[in-house]
């Protein structure tokens, strides 16, 4: 009930607004002046042709040759298209982030309910509809850009993994991969997540057989070893006792290594050790994803840079400030949407080509005073130590860990200011923490409903217009 629940609501909502993004923009918009020429080129079958400014692999034009043959048959017959090419129009080919969207709106709930099975289906299902709100995600539902089915192939692979279905998540996790590349890393934090799990499931299975031992070392009174030897002085009787005492306990501790401690080594310790132990499964587990990991590494050194066209462009570089305002967007409303690039060494294309709320945000407040980057520096670092506890109350601190350097090795290298690559850190962060409050939630929705609504209407109505100068964007609003 709770998909079905979850599918009708996004998908009434996706409709109305994406006949009025059409209506409005029916022109391919920013880089769906790339994404589009070339997902028709392959509607063709003109598989030859690549755009060298398109950087991304080829993945969501292939998603989209899929949904547009399931869509051909019925076009054809109503005779709204003569032939599969015409229907690979803008509006139809942005209709495949729409129905990605509500792909990925089942899977939120499908994620809530295994994270939290004791939840109700009503407050999953309300849950899983304001995170489809989520900003970011929503404005590229109407969009021909690679986003939802980015986040989409990355949720799908991360709960298969959940699931214990290893190989058709790391199958999932090629899909993604080749949708963006940057989801390596993503694939990874699964692949790891995969193991944490196991151990997990072993380790409680270790813990029931503790309990066992407990069980039978408080019911025995030792009447059975001291039977027909009652020459034995109560010294000797107390020796015995407490040498099967020590033991039982030893056999304890032997069972759980995280008997008196339960820190981040002891959690690495026991799950290193859970590992070896399971060596031969633990290469099994892993091996789908490994096979990924390495024809990516294969590709990149065949290809020489990890993205496809545009490569002087989009050169990897060290950008530690987009680690911290990840941060402080959650921080600061909880969505990782309104964060600012307060400090930065100098990059090409230092503002990506979205909605440039950042764009406004730098130039009328953060650049009004050359101390404000500075004085931000304790809420950097506020804001990422309230992440990590918020985590740690509901997950494994090695979880925690990996995640905090998956979030680092995607935003890290990456010198955009560019809010879309928060999308995927951001769900796995909101899906994992510690907010259970609905009214929090019933806010957070009503947040998201009022953000869209703004964008929307900016987009439709207030439109920008922008003019490349030397490797940076000029917007006027």
């Amino acid at each position: 009930m709770g998909r079905t629940a979850v599918a009708s609501v996004v998908t009434l909502c996706l409709i109305p607004v994406h006949l009025i993004v059409n209506r409005f923009v029916p022109d391919p918009y920013m880089d769906e002046i790339f994404h589009v020429p070339q997902a028709q080129h392959y509607c063709r079958g003109n598989f030859t042709s690549w755009d060298p400014m398109i950087t991304t692999p080829p993945g969501l034009y292939f998603l989209s040759l899929a949904y547009i043959a399931s869509l051909f048959p019925g076009l054809f017959c109503m005779r709204a298209v003569p032939s599969f090419s015409d229907s690979c129009s803008t509006s139809i080919l942005r209709l495949t982030n729409g129905v990605l969207a509500v792909v990925c709106s089942i899977l939120v709930y499908e994620i809530i309910i295994h994270l939290r099975p004791s939840l109700h289906d009503k407050i999953a299902t309300f849950r899983a509809v304001v995170l489809s709100l989520y900003p970011l995600h929503w404005f590229f539902s109407f969009l021909y850009y690679t986003d939802v089915a980015s986040l989409t192939a990355v949720l799908a692979m991360y709960l298969l993994v959940l699931k214990k279905k290893y190989i058709c998540s790391s199958l999932l996790g090629a899909v993604s991969v080749l949708v963006r590349q940057t989801n390596i890393i993503w694939l990874l934090f699964v692949a790891c997540t995969g193991v944490i799990e196991f151990a997990q499931s072993h380790l409680k299975d270790r813990e029931e057989e503790i309990d066992k031992v407990k069980t039978a070392m408080q019911n025995d009174d030792f009447s059975d070893v001291h039977k027909g030897v009652s020459v034995i002085s109560k010294l000797r009787k107390r020796r015995v006792n407490n040498g099967m005492r020590n033991q039982k306990n030893l056999a304890v501790e032997t069972l759980n290594p995280m008997v008196h401690s339960s820190g981040l080594l002891d959690e690495i310790y026991s799950i290193v050790l859970v590992s070896w132990n399971h060596l031969l499964e633990i290469s099994v587990l892993l091996s789908p994803f490994l096979m990924v990991f390495a024809a990516f590494i294969a590709f990149v050194c065949w290809n020489g840079s990890i993205v496809l066209g545009a490569k002087d462009a989009h050169t990897v570089s060290p950008h530690f400030s987009q680690f911290l305002y990840y941060g402080v967007g959650f921080m600061a409303l909880a969505l990782a949407f309104l964060s600012v690039k307060f400090f930065s060494i100098a990059h090409p294309y230092l503002l990506a080509d979205n909605r440039h709320y950042p764009f406004y945000l730098w130039r009328k407040v953060i650049n009004r005073h050359w101390s404000t980057k500075y004085l931000m520096i304790p809420f950097y670092i506020y804001s990422w130590f309230s992440i990590v506890c918020n985590l740690a109350k509901n997950q494994k601190k090695l979880w925690v860990l990996v995640y905090v350097l998956a979030c680092a090795a995607t935003l890290i290298p990456t010198p955009l200011i560019e809010f879309r690559y928060y999308t995927i850190p951001f769900f796995f962060m909101v899906l994992h923490s510690d907010i259970i409050d609905n009214m929090s939630w019933l806010l957070l929705g009503f947040l998201y409903l009022c953000i869209n609504f703004f964008t929307m209407y900016m987009f439709l109505f207030r439109p920008f217009s922008w003019a490349h100068e030397a490797g940076t964007q000029r917007f006027i609003w």
